[in-house]
């Protein structure tokens, strides 16, 4: 918005000359994060203050952590205000005409809403389910399926309307078009390795890594801080891909493919990160508010969309890493109890508890010990995501 602001301004006179600056991608992601910042900071005592009045308090299950016990209460649906804040952010910063911005809010705000269903119906309905797990992935894969069907022909055309066109090619000929190399699944750590994937391979990997990601990031949400710092620092490398990938100069530089206009999103992953520390300000132990399903589900599809775009869908498993390590977790625990279940009459369990950082919380660990361990193992792992923009 401020950029085409800028732009008509320059047009009426030169005296207006200095809102060059707004070209800037760099100039724009920064004040990006600093504008979510401060709406976060701002915005934060009133919407707690709400939630609070709406008593919207988080439930504590009766079999969790004892020390847990104490959360009771404590407002949820704090994702509200990092929504809100990444919202308004981009929308003030980013070109309007670019494609790619608008299709991650549109999954970041679709995925918030089915947390916000999902959490509304829990702690103002006291409905202990929420939203049932079959509707809610019902609800995951719709979002997820159709982000796969637009992004599968983006990533080749530079247009919406080329977008169309190539759809109804792929349509007429059969289902059968060949997408280019940059379509392909890219291995890091490699010059110019590129696995063709096809319409339909592409399309299954974009919906798993969403889906994927946006329920990964939502297990991680167990612990004051956990989750949103890993975000805010995932999503901030990711914004150095998107940089990367949208200057033909870097990305040829660098051996990484060239995705035209996908450099704006370097403006969404500032408004995370800003909305992310604003968030973090208020959920570091012991939490003022919690982020809910709101907040974690959009996180999670946000990053994944952004991965696919940038076509570092296996950079972003290293480095969120604590994402793919929590969901692992849950999915073994879940098994292996059901297995035992059936064989031997009782269910037995691999880990204390699951998800992982319950798990190390029975050990001895204190809340905080887990929390700053995990981001220290998550900033280790984006260094090492990060370095496969040279290490090619």
């Amino acid at each position: 918005m401020l950029l085409s602001l800028a732009s008509w301004l320059q047009t009426l006179s030169p005296e207006f000359g200095f809102l060059r600056v707004f070209q800037y991608i760099t100039f724009r992601a920064v004040m990006a994060a600093m504008t979510a910042l401060l709406i976060g900071l701002i915005a934060g005592p009133a919407v707690i203050r709400h939630l609070t009045a709406l008593k919207i308090g988080q439930p504590v299950r009766g079999y969790g952590m004892q020390t847990h016990l104490v959360k009771s209460g404590t407002p949820t649906m704090g994702g509200v205000l990092i929504l809100i804040s990444i919202a308004v952010s981009t929308l003030l910063w980013f070109d309007l005409t670019n494609r790619f911005v608008w299709i991650v809010l549109a999954v970041t705000l679709g995925f918030g809403s089915i947390g916000w269903v999902d959490d509304w119906r829990k702690v103002v309905r006291k409905d202990p389910e929420g939203m049932r797990s079959r509707e809610k992935y019902f609800w995951q894969s719709l979002i997820g399926a159709l982000a796969a069907l637009y992004l599968v022909f983006s990533i080749s055309e530079s247009s919406n309307w080329r977008v169309l066109q190539l759809f109804y090619t792929w349509v007429a000929s059969g289902f059968d078009v060949n997408l280019p190399p940059k379509a392909g699944l890219q291995v890091p750590f490699f010059k110019e390795v590129s696995y063709p994937l096809g319409v339909f391979g592409f399309m299954i990997m974009t919906y798993l890594v969403i889906v994927g990601s946006s329920n990964a990031v939502n297990l991680t949400d167990g612990l004051d801080g956990l989750a949103i710092m890993p975000v805010v620092m995932v999503g901030s490398a990711l914004g150095v891909f998107a940089y990367v990938t949208g200057s033909s100069v870097y990305s040829k530089y660098l051996f990484f493919p060239h995705i035209p206009g996908s450099g704006e999103l370097l403006i969404f992953c500032a408004s995370v990160a800003g909305a992310g520390l604003a968030f973090l300000w208020f959920n570091a132990h012991p939490a003022q508010v919690f982020m809910g399903d709101v907040g974690a589900l959009a996180l999670g599809g946000a990053l994944g969309t952004i991965a696919v775009i940038v076509r570092q869908e296996i950079v972003l498993a290293i480095m969120g890493g604590i994402f793919v390590v929590e969901a692992i977790s849950v999915m073994a625990q879940v098994t292996y109890f059901k297995y035992t279940k059936k064989k031997y009459g009782e269910g037995r369990r691999i880990l204390k508890m699951a998800p992982l950082h319950h798990h190390f919380e029975k050990s001895g660990w204190t809340e905080t010990q887990v929390v700053v361990r995990f981001w220290i193992i998550t900033m280790l792992l984006c260094l090492l995501g990060l370095s496969t923009l040279k290490l090619r």
